[in-house]
Parts: structure tokens; C-alpha cells; sequence
């Protein structure tokens, strides 16, 4: 489960990273919306995966709801995942 939610948090980060700063760039500087289409539905699937598998881990690893939070938070803010599987890793290990 673990393993299954490191991938996801890495592949939704480096989706927001696109959209934040590629599509989302291309789109308004450049009039080239097709990328924010794409890129963004990839990440709103990613997003949703992400916070389901968030919410199976607090109930499997007995996360507060304040460590919940944190891996919320981090998913909206970019390269915010990178920051909370680092922190997940050094809880535990």
C-alpha cells in the first residue's frame, strides 16, 4: 500500500509541476490552452488517487488527522509531495 502511494504521490507532484509551471505558462503566454487539458485532467485523476490512497494510509498507519492534513496540504502545493514522502519515509523507518 505504501509502495503504491509513493508512486502516486510522485507522479501527482510532477503533474502539478507541469501544470503549474509549463501548461499553465504555455496557455496564457502563448495561447496554447490544448496542454492545460491534458496535462490538467492527468492530474485531477492523479489528485483523486492521491488523496483516496492518503486516506487508506491514515487508516492503515493510524495517521492523526493533523498528519492527514499535512499530506493534503502537500498535494496542493508544489513539489509539496516530494516534502511529505520524505517526511513519511523518515516516520517510518
Amino acid at each position: 500500500m505504501i509502495k503504491t502511494f509513493r508512486i502516486i504521490a510522485f507522479l501527482e507532484g510532477i503533474s502539478l509541476i507541469l501544470l503549474m509551471f509549463i501548461a499553465m505558462p504555455l496557455k496564457h503566454l502563448m495561447d496554447m490552452p490544448a496542454m492545460v487539458r491534458y496535462v490538467g485532467m492527468f492530474h485531477g485523476v492523479l489528485f483523486i488517487a492521491y488523496v483516496f490512497f492518503l486516506f487508506n494510509l491514515k487508516q492503515e498507519l493510524h495517521f492523526s488527522w493533523k498528519e492527514f492534513a499535512y499530506g493534503f496540504a502537500a498535494s496542493i502545493i508544489p513539489f509539496g509531495t516530494f516534502w511529505f514522502d520524505k517526511r513519511l519515509r523518515t516516520e517510518l523507518s
